[in-house]
């Protein structure tokens, strides 16, 4: 009987170990008409930030750290007009209805500029509160918890496991295949998956529509982020209006700003032309170049946790 119990014991062992190395696999969130593509990213470490050598390299995106990044999934593309559209207007299937979530205010224009809208195009001029609004409603709806990803998870997966000034593969003089930016958007954003993925299967990191991440921007953030080297931490907003930092660049970026330890800090510039008084905490009108894209972790936290990150991420109580 001590033999049967031992060889249980470590059958179940085997098990355990298989269930954490099998590597993960897409899969698809529905969410009213549309489909959300989630790409799996692997465990990892990785150094995050740039070396003191790298061309282009500014002074917030160091001193490197290395940091451990859990596995999760992340969306495929940026969260398009068509999927955000579902926040936005759903009214029906909701458990609480969507009276009981804040959702954005009615936009005074039309903040995509007639730079396109249905049919794929990334979705833009929000505030980084719209975007984690965005992702309660999400685990409402779906009772899946989203969320922006963090700054070390974003650079993590725009470099697909990989070092350098660009993902592997990726060059100044071919980095036009793979994104929009200020050589080849014309001045607009465009829809979304039409340029190569990166290695990992994740389509326009860089260029397009920049990209929320949960940090709130600080210029020594790598001096904070030393004290806890992990995945899923973030400066913690302090105010509904806290300034997060976008990732990845946009359709006006420059090659530079295109890379992925670029960090570009959220400015009150890019709500001036706002006439509400005060400024909206959902629509920029200055930010049309600004979008995001949500990962799900692979641990999902419990229902109280969740209710306490978004009251913390949304400065609500």
């Amino acid at each position: 009987m001590k033999k049967i119990i031992k060889l249980i014991i470590i059958t179940i062992s085997i098990l355990e170990i298989n269930a954490q190395t099998e590597p993960l696999k897409p899969f698809e969130q529905a969410i009213n008409n549309s489909i959300i593509k989630m790409v799996p990213i692997p465990a990892g470490n990785y150094l995050m930030g740039s070396p003191l050598t790298e061309k282009g390299r500014q002074t917030d995106e160091g001193p490197q750290v290395l940091v451990k990044i859990e596995p999760f999934w992340m969306a495929a593309t940026e969260i398009t007009h068509d999927q955000f559209a579902a926040f936005r207007f759903d009214e029906k299937d909701m458990n609480p209805k969507p009276d009981a979530i804040s959702r954005p205010t009615a936009q005074y224009i039309d903040l995509t500029w007639g730079m396109g809208k249905e049919g794929g195009f990334p979705a833009n001029s929000m505030q980084p509160y719209t975007a984690i609004s965005f992702c309660k409603w999400l685990w409402k709806k779906t009772g899946v918890f989203y969320r922006l990803p963090t700054e070390a998870e974003w650079e993590y997966s725009a470099k697909a496991g990989k070092t350098g000034q660009f993902p592997e593969g990726i060059t100044a003089q071919n980095i036009k295949n793979y994104g929009w930016f200020q050589l080849n958007s014309m001045a607009k954003y465009h829809e979304v998956g039409q340029k190569l993925p990166n290695k990992w299967g994740l389509y326009d990191m860089m260029g397009n529509v920049a990209e929320w991440t949960m940090d709130m921007y600080k210029e020594d953030y790598f001096e904070k982020i030393k004290e806890n080297p992990i995945s899923t931490f973030f400066v913690k907003r302090s105010n509904y209006r806290s300034y997060h930092t976008t990732k990845g660049g946009g359709f006006k970026s420059s090659i530079a700003e295109l890379r992925p330890s670029d960090r570009n800090p959220q400015t009150e510039t890019w709500n001036r032309r706002d006439p509400q008084i005060p400024r909206s905490k959902w629509w920029m009108t200055d930010g049309d170049y600004v979008g995001f894209r949500i990962v799900k972790p692979l641990a999902q936290p419990s229902n109280e946790e969740i209710e306490k990150f978004f009251n913390d991420a949304l400065n609500e109580e």
